[in-house]
Protein backbone atom coordinates (compact mmCIF):
# COMPACT_ATOMS: atom_id res chain seq x y z
CA UNK A 1 0.00 0.00 0.00
CA UNK A 2 1.45 3.07 -1.14
CA UNK A 3 1.87 5.67 2.04
CA UNK A 4 0.76 9.28 1.07
CA UNK A 5 3.39 11.74 1.28
CA UNK A 6 2.19 15.63 1.80
CA UNK A 7 5.11 16.54 -0.01
CA UNK A 8 4.84 15.14 -2.76
CA UNK A 9 1.38 17.07 -3.43
CA UNK A 10 3.33 20.12 -2.60
CA UNK A 11 5.84 19.34 -5.38
CA UNK A 12 3.22 18.72 -7.72
CA UNK A 13 1.36 21.76 -7.31
CA UNK A 14 4.49 23.90 -7.57
CA UNK A 15 5.40 22.09 -11.32
CA UNK A 16 1.94 22.74 -12.15
CA UNK A 17 1.90 26.54 -11.24
CA UNK A 18 5.57 26.43 -12.91
CA UNK A 19 4.50 25.14 -16.21
CA UNK A 20 1.29 27.75 -16.21
CA UNK A 21 4.03 30.44 -15.92
CA UNK A 22 4.72 32.03 -19.32
CA UNK A 23 8.29 33.41 -20.38
CA UNK A 24 6.52 37.17 -19.22
CA UNK A 25 6.11 35.77 -15.63
CA UNK A 26 2.58 35.84 -15.48
CA UNK A 27 0.07 33.13 -15.27
CA UNK A 28 -1.04 31.36 -18.93
CA UNK A 29 -4.29 30.16 -20.16
CA UNK A 30 -3.95 27.87 -22.96
CA UNK A 31 -7.90 26.86 -22.93
CA UNK A 32 -10.07 27.45 -25.76
CA UNK A 33 -11.92 29.97 -25.80
CA UNK A 34 -15.51 29.02 -26.11
CA UNK A 35 -18.23 30.78 -27.92
CA UNK A 36 -21.96 29.67 -27.51
CA UNK A 37 -24.64 30.43 -30.42
CA UNK A 38 -28.31 29.76 -30.23
CA UNK A 39 -30.30 29.89 -33.31
CA UNK A 40 -32.86 28.19 -35.19
CA UNK A 41 -31.13 24.84 -36.83
CA UNK A 42 -35.25 23.08 -36.92
CA UNK A 43 -38.42 23.99 -38.34
CA UNK A 44 -39.28 26.26 -41.33
CA UNK A 45 -36.75 29.00 -40.61
CA UNK A 46 -33.55 26.17 -40.15
CA UNK A 47 -31.69 27.67 -42.83
CA UNK A 48 -31.47 30.74 -41.09
CA UNK A 49 -29.25 28.74 -38.45
CA UNK A 50 -27.71 26.97 -40.88
CA UNK A 51 -26.22 30.43 -42.72
CA UNK A 52 -25.29 31.64 -39.59
CA UNK A 53 -23.37 28.31 -38.41
CA UNK A 54 -21.57 28.81 -41.69
CA UNK A 55 -20.89 32.58 -41.09
CA UNK A 56 -19.31 31.72 -37.62
CA UNK A 57 -17.29 28.43 -38.47
CA UNK A 58 -15.33 30.46 -41.22
CA UNK A 59 -14.56 33.32 -38.98
CA UNK A 60 -13.05 30.80 -36.14
CA UNK A 61 -11.10 28.91 -39.13
CA UNK A 62 -10.12 31.96 -39.63
CA UNK A 63 -9.02 33.39 -36.59
CA UNK A 64 -7.66 30.13 -35.58
CA UNK A 65 -5.22 29.85 -38.36
CA UNK A 66 -4.28 33.65 -37.48
CA UNK A 67 -3.31 32.43 -34.13
CA UNK A 68 -6.51 32.82 -32.11
CA UNK A 69 -7.63 35.83 -29.61
CA UNK A 70 -4.92 35.98 -26.99
CA UNK A 71 -2.63 33.49 -28.36
CA UNK A 72 -5.62 30.72 -27.59
CA UNK A 73 -7.28 28.94 -30.41
CA UNK A 74 -11.42 29.42 -30.60
CA UNK A 75 -14.34 26.77 -30.42
CA UNK A 76 -17.83 27.38 -30.80
CA UNK A 77 -20.63 25.02 -29.43
CA UNK A 78 -24.48 25.80 -31.17
CA UNK A 79 -27.79 25.11 -29.49
CA UNK A 80 -31.17 25.34 -31.13
CA UNK A 81 -33.62 27.90 -30.08
CA UNK A 82 -36.72 26.05 -31.97
CA UNK A 83 -37.81 29.67 -31.87
CA UNK A 84 -38.86 29.77 -28.39
CA UNK A 85 -37.86 32.30 -25.56
CA UNK A 86 -38.08 29.39 -23.36
CA UNK A 87 -35.72 27.11 -25.19
CA UNK A 88 -33.41 29.98 -26.10
CA UNK A 89 -33.19 30.74 -22.06
CA UNK A 90 -32.52 27.35 -21.43
CA UNK A 91 -29.88 26.99 -23.98
CA UNK A 92 -28.25 30.43 -22.84
CA UNK A 93 -28.16 28.84 -19.08
CA UNK A 94 -26.43 25.25 -20.40
CA UNK A 95 -24.04 27.35 -22.74
CA UNK A 96 -22.77 30.01 -19.30
CA UNK A 97 -23.32 27.66 -16.69
CA UNK A 98 -22.25 23.73 -17.82
CA UNK A 99 -20.13 24.35 -20.93
CA UNK A 100 -18.66 27.88 -19.40
CA UNK A 101 -18.43 29.54 -22.36
CA UNK A 102 -17.06 32.83 -22.35
CA UNK A 103 -19.79 34.91 -24.89
CA UNK A 104 -22.47 34.09 -26.68
CA UNK A 105 -24.00 35.46 -30.15
CA UNK A 106 -27.31 34.74 -32.20
CA UNK A 107 -31.27 34.81 -31.91
CA UNK A 108 -33.45 34.68 -35.06
CA UNK A 109 -36.78 35.53 -33.75
CA UNK A 110 -37.82 39.04 -32.38
CA UNK A 111 -40.17 37.47 -30.28
CA UNK A 112 -37.37 35.28 -28.60
CA UNK A 113 -35.00 38.06 -28.26
CA UNK A 114 -37.87 39.96 -26.32
CA UNK A 115 -38.22 36.96 -24.03
CA UNK A 116 -34.70 36.06 -23.42
CA UNK A 117 -32.44 39.50 -23.27
CA UNK A 118 -33.84 39.90 -19.96
CA UNK A 119 -32.43 37.18 -18.30
CA UNK A 120 -28.94 37.95 -19.91
CA UNK A 121 -27.29 40.18 -17.31
CA UNK A 122 -27.56 37.51 -15.02
CA UNK A 123 -25.30 34.97 -16.83
CA UNK A 124 -22.60 37.89 -16.95
CA UNK A 125 -21.85 37.20 -20.25
CA UNK A 126 -22.01 39.47 -23.41
CA UNK A 127 -24.24 38.35 -25.95
CA UNK A 128 -24.43 39.89 -29.25
CA UNK A 129 -27.52 39.58 -31.79
CA UNK A 130 -27.07 39.20 -35.15
CA UNK A 131 -30.17 38.83 -36.47
CA UNK A 132 -33.60 39.35 -34.78
CA UNK A 133 -34.57 42.95 -34.96
CA UNK A 134 -36.97 43.75 -32.53
CA UNK A 135 -36.38 47.19 -31.39
CA UNK A 136 -37.06 46.50 -27.31
CA UNK A 137 -33.62 44.97 -26.99
CA UNK A 138 -31.80 48.10 -27.59
CA UNK A 139 -34.70 50.05 -26.23
CA UNK A 140 -36.99 49.51 -22.78
CA UNK A 141 -35.40 45.43 -22.71
CA UNK A 142 -31.43 47.09 -23.07
CA UNK A 143 -29.34 45.83 -20.45
CA UNK A 144 -24.98 46.37 -20.48
CA UNK A 145 -24.42 42.91 -21.38
CA UNK A 146 -26.84 42.91 -24.46
CA UNK A 147 -25.56 44.54 -28.01
CA UNK A 148 -26.73 43.98 -31.88
CA UNK A 149 -24.46 43.97 -34.54
CA UNK A 150 -27.75 43.95 -37.20
CA UNK A 151 -30.00 46.40 -38.67
CA UNK A 152 -33.28 46.81 -36.48
CA UNK A 153 -36.91 47.61 -37.37
CA UNK A 154 -36.60 51.44 -36.73
CA UNK A 155 -33.79 51.43 -39.20
CA UNK A 156 -35.27 49.21 -41.98
CA UNK A 157 -38.39 50.84 -41.85
CA UNK A 158 -37.09 54.47 -41.81
CA UNK A 159 -35.15 53.58 -45.32
CA UNK A 160 -38.34 51.53 -46.39
CA UNK A 161 -40.34 54.53 -45.42
CA UNK A 162 -38.31 56.85 -47.66
CA UNK A 163 -38.71 54.92 -50.44
CA UNK A 164 -42.13 53.95 -50.23
CA UNK A 165 -42.67 58.11 -49.99
CA UNK A 166 -41.33 58.49 -53.56
CA UNK A 167 -44.08 55.91 -55.65
CA UNK A 168 -47.31 56.40 -56.39
CA UNK A 169 -49.31 54.29 -53.79
CA UNK A 170 -51.55 56.03 -51.83
CA UNK A 171 -53.16 53.01 -49.84
CA UNK A 172 -50.81 50.67 -47.83
CA UNK A 173 -51.64 47.64 -45.98
CA UNK A 174 -49.34 44.53 -44.57
CA UNK A 175 -48.76 40.95 -44.37
CA UNK A 176 -46.22 40.30 -41.34
CA UNK A 177 -46.43 37.02 -39.01
CA UNK A 178 -48.00 37.78 -36.17
CA UNK A 179 -45.64 38.61 -33.09
CA UNK A 180 -43.62 41.44 -32.34
CA UNK A 181 -41.67 41.73 -35.87
CA UNK A 182 -44.37 41.61 -37.85
CA UNK A 183 -46.53 44.18 -36.00
CA UNK A 184 -43.78 46.83 -34.95
CA UNK A 185 -42.57 46.64 -38.81
CA UNK A 186 -46.12 47.67 -39.54
CA UNK A 187 -46.28 50.30 -36.90
CA UNK A 188 -42.80 51.88 -38.02
CA UNK A 189 -43.08 51.92 -41.34
CA UNK A 190 -46.58 53.38 -40.83
CA UNK A 191 -45.15 56.18 -38.68
CA UNK A 192 -42.29 56.71 -40.44
CA UNK A 193 -44.45 56.94 -43.99
CA UNK A 194 -47.03 59.44 -42.69
CA UNK A 195 -44.20 61.88 -41.78
CA UNK A 196 -43.11 62.10 -44.89
CA UNK A 197 -46.24 61.83 -46.74
CA UNK A 198 -49.20 62.55 -44.40
CA UNK A 199 -51.54 62.30 -47.24
CA UNK A 200 -51.54 58.17 -47.28
CA UNK A 201 -53.79 55.93 -46.34
CA UNK A 202 -52.61 53.17 -43.78
CA UNK A 203 -55.49 50.64 -44.11
CA UNK A 204 -57.08 48.79 -41.15
CA UNK A 205 -57.70 45.73 -43.27
CA UNK A 206 -54.25 43.99 -42.62
CA UNK A 207 -53.13 40.41 -42.60
CA UNK A 208 -50.80 39.01 -39.47
CA UNK A 209 -50.90 35.12 -40.25
CA UNK A 210 -49.09 33.07 -37.12
CA UNK A 211 -45.47 32.11 -37.58
CA UNK A 212 -45.11 28.94 -39.48
CA UNK A 213 -48.26 29.01 -41.40
CA UNK A 214 -48.57 26.87 -44.18
CA UNK A 215 -51.36 28.22 -45.93
CA UNK A 216 -51.33 32.62 -46.56
CA UNK A 217 -53.71 32.06 -48.93
CA UNK A 218 -57.13 33.27 -47.13
CA UNK A 219 -54.38 36.45 -46.29
CA UNK A 220 -53.30 36.87 -49.97
CA UNK A 221 -56.96 36.85 -51.07
CA UNK A 222 -57.95 39.25 -48.00
CA UNK A 223 -55.54 41.54 -49.20
CA UNK A 224 -56.33 41.30 -52.90
CA UNK A 225 -60.26 42.17 -52.15
CA UNK A 226 -59.46 45.37 -50.24
CA UNK A 227 -57.46 46.21 -53.39
CA UNK A 228 -54.53 49.02 -51.84
CA UNK A 229 -51.88 50.88 -53.55
CA UNK A 230 -48.82 48.91 -52.06
CA UNK A 231 -47.81 45.99 -49.23
CA UNK A 232 -45.07 46.15 -46.53
CA UNK A 233 -44.54 42.42 -46.63
CA UNK A 234 -42.22 41.07 -43.78
CA UNK A 235 -43.12 37.30 -43.44
CA UNK A 236 -39.93 36.00 -43.67
CA UNK A 237 -37.45 32.74 -43.57
CA UNK A 238 -39.30 29.39 -45.48
CA UNK A 239 -43.13 31.50 -44.62
CA UNK A 240 -41.95 33.59 -47.36
CA UNK A 241 -40.97 30.87 -49.42
CA UNK A 242 -44.27 29.57 -49.17
CA UNK A 243 -45.86 32.97 -49.61
CA UNK A 244 -44.39 33.52 -52.60
CA UNK A 245 -45.22 30.27 -54.30
CA UNK A 246 -48.53 30.37 -53.20
CA UNK A 247 -49.07 34.21 -53.89
CA UNK A 248 -48.25 33.76 -57.78
CA UNK A 249 -50.30 30.92 -57.90
CA UNK A 250 -53.14 33.57 -57.14
CA UNK A 251 -52.41 35.98 -58.91
CA UNK A 252 -50.85 38.62 -56.38
CA UNK A 253 -48.08 39.26 -58.12
CA UNK A 254 -50.26 40.30 -61.08
CA UNK A 255 -51.81 43.15 -59.62
CA UNK A 256 -49.68 46.45 -59.71
CA UNK A 257 -49.23 46.50 -56.42
CA UNK A 258 -46.02 48.55 -55.17
CA UNK A 259 -44.61 45.72 -53.18
CA UNK A 260 -41.81 46.05 -50.51
CA UNK A 261 -40.25 42.97 -48.90
CA UNK A 262 -38.57 43.82 -45.95
CA UNK A 263 -36.39 40.93 -45.38
CA UNK A 264 -36.97 39.40 -49.18
CA UNK A 265 -32.95 39.59 -50.10
CA UNK A 266 -31.99 37.20 -47.83
CA UNK A 267 -29.96 34.64 -49.92
CA UNK A 268 -31.65 31.66 -48.35
CA UNK A 269 -34.82 32.62 -49.50
CA UNK A 270 -33.93 33.72 -53.21
CA UNK A 271 -32.00 30.20 -52.90
CA UNK A 272 -34.99 28.16 -52.38
CA UNK A 273 -37.25 30.60 -54.83
CA UNK A 274 -34.75 30.72 -57.27
CA UNK A 275 -36.76 32.71 -60.88
CA UNK A 276 -40.27 32.29 -58.31
CA UNK A 277 -39.40 35.66 -56.92
CA UNK A 278 -40.96 37.78 -59.45
CA UNK A 279 -38.76 41.07 -60.86
CA UNK A 280 -39.47 44.66 -60.87
CA UNK A 281 -40.18 44.35 -56.34
CA UNK A 282 -38.54 46.11 -53.82
CA UNK A 283 -36.52 43.87 -51.56
CA UNK A 284 -34.81 44.65 -48.54
CA UNK A 285 -31.70 42.68 -46.18
CA UNK A 286 -29.25 43.78 -43.38
CA UNK A 287 -26.26 42.94 -45.18
CA UNK A 288 -26.02 42.11 -49.33
CA UNK A 289 -23.21 40.82 -50.67
CA UNK A 290 -22.50 42.91 -53.64
CA UNK A 291 -23.00 45.96 -52.44
CA UNK A 292 -19.83 46.75 -50.45
CA UNK A 293 -16.72 47.36 -52.72
CA UNK A 294 -13.99 47.23 -49.91
CA UNK A 295 -11.38 44.29 -48.99
CA UNK A 296 -12.38 43.35 -45.81
CA UNK A 297 -15.95 41.85 -47.94
CA UNK A 298 -14.29 41.02 -50.73
CA UNK A 299 -12.25 38.32 -49.13
CA UNK A 300 -15.20 37.11 -47.23
CA UNK A 301 -17.36 36.82 -49.82
CA UNK A 302 -14.64 34.60 -52.10
CA UNK A 303 -13.88 32.68 -49.03
CA UNK A 304 -17.17 31.78 -48.55
CA UNK A 305 -18.13 31.22 -51.59
CA UNK A 306 -15.23 29.09 -52.00
CA UNK A 307 -15.80 26.45 -49.19
CA UNK A 308 -20.10 26.84 -49.31
CA UNK A 309 -20.81 27.29 -52.80
CA UNK A 310 -23.43 29.81 -52.59
CA UNK A 311 -23.88 33.79 -51.70
CA UNK A 312 -23.58 34.78 -47.93
CA UNK A 313 -27.02 36.03 -46.48
CA UNK A 314 -27.34 38.30 -44.10
CA UNK A 315 -27.35 36.09 -41.36
CA UNK A 316 -24.16 34.28 -41.83
CA UNK A 317 -22.44 38.34 -42.39
CA UNK A 318 -23.76 39.30 -38.90
CA UNK A 319 -22.67 36.06 -37.49
CA UNK A 320 -19.36 36.24 -39.15
CA UNK A 321 -18.75 39.77 -38.05
CA UNK A 322 -19.73 39.39 -34.08
CA UNK A 323 -16.93 36.59 -33.89
CA UNK A 324 -14.64 39.23 -35.11
CA UNK A 325 -16.30 41.65 -33.23
CA UNK A 326 -15.61 40.05 -29.84
CA UNK A 327 -11.81 39.05 -31.02
CA UNK A 328 -11.18 43.30 -31.28
CA UNK A 329 -13.35 43.51 -27.74
CA UNK A 330 -11.24 40.62 -26.09
CA UNK A 331 -7.51 41.92 -27.46
CA UNK A 332 -8.84 45.07 -26.03
CA UNK A 333 -9.79 44.05 -22.88
CA UNK A 334 -6.75 42.18 -22.53
CA UNK A 335 -9.02 39.12 -20.69
CA UNK A 336 -12.21 36.55 -21.84
CA UNK A 337 -13.61 37.95 -18.25
CA UNK A 338 -17.49 38.43 -18.94
CA UNK A 339 -17.89 42.04 -17.83
CA UNK A 340 -14.36 43.42 -19.22
CA UNK A 341 -15.45 41.88 -22.36
CA UNK A 342 -19.07 43.95 -22.33
CA UNK A 343 -17.91 47.26 -21.95
CA UNK A 344 -14.94 47.02 -23.94
CA UNK A 345 -17.83 45.95 -26.70
CA UNK A 346 -19.43 49.44 -24.79
CA UNK A 347 -18.63 52.34 -28.13
CA UNK A 348 -16.21 50.21 -29.58
CA UNK A 349 -15.83 50.37 -33.54
CA UNK A 350 -14.72 48.34 -35.95
CA UNK A 351 -14.41 47.42 -39.50
CA UNK A 352 -16.57 44.69 -41.29
CA UNK A 353 -17.62 43.48 -44.20
CA UNK A 354 -20.22 46.60 -44.81
CA UNK A 355 -18.05 48.78 -43.94
CA UNK A 356 -17.26 51.07 -40.35
CA UNK A 357 -19.20 49.67 -37.55
CA UNK A 358 -20.08 51.39 -34.16
CA UNK A 359 -21.84 49.82 -31.11
CA UNK A 360 -23.53 52.96 -29.96
CA UNK A 361 -22.77 53.84 -26.09
CA UNK A 362 -26.01 54.57 -25.63
CA UNK A 363 -27.91 51.72 -26.43
CA UNK A 364 -25.76 49.30 -27.67
CA UNK A 365 -27.20 49.11 -31.25
CA UNK A 366 -25.02 48.78 -34.48
CA UNK A 367 -24.72 51.56 -36.47
CA UNK A 368 -25.44 49.71 -39.58
CA UNK A 369 -26.92 50.58 -42.80
CA UNK A 370 -30.30 48.79 -44.55
CA UNK A 371 -30.24 47.77 -47.87
CA UNK A 372 -32.91 47.60 -50.31
CA UNK A 373 -33.09 46.94 -53.71
CA UNK A 374 -35.48 46.01 -57.06
CA UNK A 375 -35.12 42.17 -58.09
CA UNK A 376 -33.46 41.93 -61.29
CA UNK A 377 -32.29 38.84 -63.54
CA UNK A 378 -31.03 35.95 -62.32
CA UNK A 379 -27.68 35.88 -61.07
CA UNK A 380 -25.67 33.58 -64.48
CA UNK A 381 -23.40 31.97 -61.79
CA UNK A 382 -24.94 32.40 -58.12
CA UNK A 383 -28.60 31.46 -58.89
CA UNK A 384 -30.52 33.85 -57.19
CA UNK A 385 -32.06 36.72 -58.23
CA UNK A 386 -29.93 40.43 -59.07
CA UNK A 387 -30.73 43.29 -56.83
CA UNK A 388 -30.85 46.72 -59.45
CA UNK A 389 -31.13 50.28 -58.14
CA UNK A 390 -29.37 49.41 -55.03
CA UNK A 391 -29.68 51.74 -52.39
CA UNK A 392 -27.69 51.38 -48.87
CA UNK A 393 -29.00 54.00 -46.26
CA UNK A 394 -26.47 55.78 -43.51
CA UNK A 395 -26.90 53.93 -40.42
CA UNK A 396 -26.43 56.68 -38.42
CA UNK A 397 -28.66 59.01 -40.19
CA UNK A 398 -32.06 56.53 -40.05
CA UNK A 399 -31.24 55.23 -36.45
CA UNK A 400 -33.41 56.48 -33.71
CA UNK A 401 -31.84 58.75 -30.93
CA UNK A 402 -30.75 57.67 -27.77
CA UNK A 403 -33.48 59.28 -26.45
CA UNK A 404 -36.28 57.74 -28.53
CA UNK A 405 -35.11 54.18 -27.94
CA UNK A 406 -36.33 54.30 -23.95
CA UNK A 407 -32.68 52.58 -23.35
CA UNK A 408 -31.37 53.48 -19.74
CA UNK A 409 -27.53 51.93 -19.57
Amino acid sequence: MKTFNPKNLMVSAMTAATLSIGAGGVMADDHPIHFGGIYILSGSAATYGEFAQEGINLAVDEINQGGGILGRQVEVTFEDSQGKAATAIQAARKLAYQDNVDAMLGLDSSGVAQGMVPTVPELQKPFIITHAATPDVTGNLCNEFTYRISVNVPQNQKAAARIAAKTDAKRWTTIGPDYAFGHQTWEYFGNYLKELNPDVELMEDTAFPRFGAEDFTPFINGVMDADPDGVIISVWGGDLVNFVRQATNLGFFDQGYELMFTVGAATEVLDALGDRMPEGVWLSTRYWYDAYDNELNQNFVKAYMDRYDHAPSYNAQGAYSAIYAYKQAMEAAGTTDGPAVAKALSGMTMEATNGTVTFRKADNQAMVSPTWGKTGPMHPEHGIRTLTDIQVFDGEEISRTPEETGCSL
